[in-house]
């Protein structure tokens, strides 16, 4: 009789241990579910796609994406992305987003090419292109050399443009995944049309030479022209004039007449004539 009334005690005390786990199970779950954020779902790259190329629905996947994380561009429609065309590449499993997206008319280079943007091509050199190491995506100066009336002293140098995007290297538009550097003859850059206008000018004045950039260093630097003068450090001789340079001789100023008047003297049945001053403070 003790053995059961025992073992009906500790039956009890496990159905109740096991209901009060219940309810504190229940009641954390449901903490936690209220902690989550709500979830939706968008458009995303289901492998790795590469600008210039038209997406198709294959390449696309639907990935959650939390509402309180904002992220502008967000894409919740397959049917909005497929068939338009990549202005930058986008990693598997990431949202692809409204400003990824080129025109419905833009193929190839244009479509990386932004509103209001443009693409400019520059010849260059392996030490223009510093030996190769310049890729599509990144950040160059451009500087131009002047060469004033073939004379070497009046060659200058100076900063046309400052960190700007370099879309291509001959006609890739994407750098080798390896890093491997190659020696190409045109580079195209991205620029705005004021930028472009300077960009032809100094390349049909002078030559073209590329500064390589920290690709997270977007400060302008205020460089002043550098001639040869500030390289050397001589001061520049001031500009003497000519010796076969004729000399002007500058007229005397001319005098206005003095004015004058007459008197008759009849004496001794002569007449004579006398002519006398005027003095202008006094005419009378």
């Amino acid at each position: 009789m003790d053995a059961r009334l025992l073992g009906l005690a500790l039956l009890a005390g496990l159905v109740i241990s096991v209901g009060i786990t219940y309810v504190f199970y229940v009641r954390v779950m449901k903490a936690q579910a209220s902690s989550r954020p709500k979830m939706k779902s968008v458009v995303a790259a289901a492998v790795a796609l590469q600008p210039g190329t038209p997406i198709t629905a294959e390449n696309l996947t639907m990935i959650n994406w939390p509402d309180n994380i904002a992220l502008e561009g967000l894409i919740e429609k397959k049917e909005d992305v497929a068939g338009h065309v990549l202005m930058y590449s986008v990693s598997p499993n990431d949202p692809v987003l409204k400003r990824d997206l080129a025109s419905s008319t833009s193929f190839g280079l244009s479509a990386k090419i932004p509103d209001g943007m443009r693409a400019t091509a520059v010849k260059t050199n392996e030490v223009l292109n510093i030996a190769g190491f310049i890729f599509p995506g990144s950040r160059v100066d451009v500087l131009v050399t002047l060469h004033a009336d073939n004379n070497s002293a009046n060659t200058m140098t100076r900063t046309v443009l400052q960190n700007v995007q370099v879309l291509s290297t001959g006609s890739k538009m994407d750098p080798d995944p390896n890093g491997k550097p190659e020696n190409v003859s045109i580079v195209t850059l991205l620029v705005t049309p004021e930028q472009s206008e300077k960009l032809a000018l100094a390349e049909n004045q002078g030559t073209i030479q590329f500064v390589l950039r920290n690709g997270g260093d977007s400060a302008t630097a205020n460089t002043p022209s550098v001639d040869m003068a500030a390289l050397t450090g001589v001061q520049k001789q001031p500009a003497t004039e000519p010796a076969h340079a004729k000399r002007v001789a500058t007229p005397a100023p001319v005098q206005p007449p003095t004015a004058s008047y007459l008197v008759e003297t009849l004496a001794n049945g002569k007449i004579s004539v006398s002519k006398f001053p005027v003095n202008p403070t006094n005419p009378e």
